[in-house]
């Protein structure tokens, strides 16, 4: 019986796009095209705050922290140990600086889990 359960949860899928729009506008009674809408601003609402003219940080309240983070360039180095083979010096090449999104999950959203 375990492994049917186990089984049955592998199959589950993410909801898509369009069950969440409806499942959003059956719970609120609003419009789809209103909950879409709404989505949409978030969206525009996030692109604004970790854009590189924004302050790098947007909160979904008691959801998720979504911050941006500078990576500094890397230089290349040279006869640096292979960690794959021992023994064996590889070169490591330049790596130029870049953004990294990191996405934190607050309490509430811990608790659902």
């Amino acid at each position: 019986m375990a492994k049917a359960a186990a089984a049955s949860a592998k199959k589950a899928k993410a909801p898509t796009k369009s069950e969440i729009l409806n499942n959003i506008a059956s719970a609120t009674d609003l419009s789809r095209k209103e909950v879409a809408a709404v989505l949409d601003a978030l969206a525009a609402e996030i692109k604004k705050a970790v854009s590189g003219r924004g302050p790098g940080a947007f909160a979904i309240p008691g959801l998720v922290k979504i911050t941006r983070k500078q990576v500094p360039a890397r230089a290349a180095q040279k006869n640096v140990p292979n960690p794959f083979k021992p023994g064996e010096f590889m070169d490591r090449p330049a790596k130029p600086a870049y953004k990294k999104i990191k996405v934190q999950p607050l309490k509430n959203l811990k608790t659902m889990v």
